[in-house]
């Protein structure tokens, strides 16, 4: 099989594969590419409400396949940094599931989603000072707002790779499970996450990601939105809230994903 990005849908979970695994599932241009738009059709899937990105077997990602990135390293940097952008700009939760590698690339795209799982044996690494190149400054802030400015220099300056008990410890990882737990871990919190109101979900989201010109706004949804009364009334009916908000209704996202042609995935 070629590499690509694989995807599916179940009971509200999308998960996004990636599937390069002779090469420890390393993003080629063309899947660089291939995110965005395709992250642009699961946020506007009304079946969507959580996504889960992973990678094929035993490792996340290895980073980029250097042998398919032709051009300069800037366009190769370019092309890293507006699939993370989109993945950051997705309006509904998103989790990495980390096993094995998760380093260079693999990290940019795992420290873009808003929550990180990874097994016991996984290992992160920011490795652009191995190839004498400079790190996105998106990206680095995204890295500092993680695990802070001390941890995100040990990472880029030395190019090191921590495991996932560090990991855990610095911030850029939120659980670490042993022993195969992981996919059971991930099935049952992504089920919590899809019966949550995605008002709160879309709110806090942006609220968390540093946006401030919406506050009116999401008063004014948690007024008329009807997840609000929904909850309360389920509440005091000692039932499930059967929420009904969705994220069409956040017409806009805190980062515009940019536009992009796919040929993979």
């Amino acid at each position: 099989m070629e590499p690509q990005l694989l995807h599916s849908v179940d009971d509200g979970v999308a998960t996004v594969v990636i599937h390069h695994p002779a090469k420890r599932n390393a993003m080629t241009a063309d899947m660089w590419r291939a995110l965005p738009p395709l992250l642009d059709a699961l946020a506007a899937d009304a079946a969507v409400r959580v996504l889960v990105l992973t990678g094929e077997g035993g490792t996340f990602c290895a980073g980029a396949d250097i042998s398919s990135l032709r051009g300069s390293s800037g366009e190769a940097q370019g092309l890293a940094v507006r699939a993370e952008e989109a993945l950051a700009a997705f309006p509904k939760p998103t989790l990495a599931a980390v096993r094995g590698y998760c380093v260079g690339g693999g990290c940019q795209l795992a420290a873009a989603c808003d929550l990180r799982f990874a097994d016991e044996e996984a290992s992160f690494g920011v490795t652009p000072a191995k190839l004498g190149i400079v790190y996105a400054a998106s990206s680095t802030r995204r890295l500092v707002s993680l695990v802070g400015p001390a941890t995100s220099k040990y990472l880029l300056f030395s190019g090191e790779l921590i495991d996932a008990e560090r990991a855990l410890r610095t911030g850029l990882v939120d659980e670490v499970l042993s022993g195969g737990e992981l996919d059971k871990r991930v099935a049952e919190f992504t089920r919590v996450l899809a019966v949550r109101s995605q008002l709160t979900q879309a709110a806090a989201k942006e609220f968390a990601n540093g946006r401030t010109d919406r506050d009116a706004y999401w008063t004014e949804q948690a007024r008329d939105g009807g997840d609000t009364a929904e909850g309360v009334a389920a509440f005091l009916e000692r039932r499930q809230p059967d929420f009904t908000w969705t994220t069409s209704a956040a017409a806009t996202p805190f980062i515009s994903t940019s536009t992009s042609t796919s040929t993979s995935g």
